[in-house]
């Protein structure tokens, strides 16, 4: 059994559940598991780069939830809320910290790239992927660098400070002005 937002007996369920899996109830924990853990994965999978670093985040998250299910205010949120929160930072975190994480400064149109581009023969509102490839290549390599990261790998302007040795404001207003050559390349799009 998965679980769906549009049934408040579900709903109920899993808050019963999660008070179970706060008394440290295993078994409750495993239910949880079963009608959850479908919705979670898709969660981390559309932020962590590949399926075994999903795996992995997901794993984070789950640990998390075990320890920290005695936090859980249903008040404050539905159980899937509180959990998709929790898979979300353990796939944000995994990324950050991960080895899949791209080099800033081998940062280059590679194939994962290419593989979250529109490819060569279609179209996303007018824009081909060889006009974004084309108007990604003309920024500098920095710039380029930066974009790519922040925007394909989730990489915050305090880490793009570090890794480029630039004050924060300075990676913000590089970003700025990268995004506007790249929207004025596309043709104002």
């Amino acid at each position: 059994m998965t679980y769906r937002t549009s049934d408040p007996s579900r709903q109920a369920d899993l808050v019963d559940l999660m008070h179970a899996v706060a008394s440290r109830d295993e078994t409750a924990f495993k239910r949880l598991y079963d009608r959850t853990s479908a919705k979670l994965f898709a969660v981390v999978r559309r932020i962590a780069i590949s399926e075994a670093a999903a795996e992995e985040a997901l794993q984070e998250a789950w640990v998390r939830i075990w320890n920290h299910a005695d936090r859980f205010d249903p008040a404050l949120a539905s159980p899937i809320t509180w959990m998709t929160t929790i898979a979300r930072h353990a796939a944000i975190d995994a990324v950050r910290k991960g080895p899949e994480r791209a080099s800033a400064t081998a940062v280059v149109l590679d194939e994962e790239l290419a593989d979250k581009l529109p490819a060569p023969g279609s179209t996303t509102d007018g824009l081909t992927g060889p006009q974004l490839r084309r108007c990604l290549e003309g920024l500098e390599p920095d710039r380029r660098g930066m974009v790519l990261l922040a925007y394909s790998y989730g990489y915050s302007r305090e880490e793009l400070s570090r890794r480029f040795d630039k004050p924060v404001a300075t990676v913000k207003t590089i970003l700025r002005r990268s995004l506007i050559a790249l929207k004025e390349c596309l043709g104002g799009r």
